[in-house]
């Protein structure tokens, strides 16, 4: 059970990866950044809500990255 939940992690982790340097790389309209916007939009908008205004920075990418290591170490560790 621990692997599948590993697994996930990595999963979840390459894909917020390749969110955020495609976010650099790829032009918004891109049909690729639209999928991975859709994918990654429903978990990041409560985040983007809870953190303060920073400009033009956005960390929640990163805080979603902390939290998916966080949970997912802590479901491991239950299981």
């Amino acid at each position: 059970m621990d692997w599948i939940i590993g697994f996930l992690m990595d999963l979840t982790y390459v894909v917020v990866l390749v969110y955020i340097i495609s976010s650099f790389v790829v032009q918004p309209w891109h049909p690729f950044r639209l999928a991975l916007d859709r994918l990654l939009q429903p978990v990041l908008t409560p985040i983007r809500r809870a953190l303060p205004q920073t400009g033009g920075l956005d960390f929640s990418p990163f805080v979603l990255l902390l939290l998916v290591r966080l949970i997912g170490g802590l479901l491991i560790y239950l299981v």
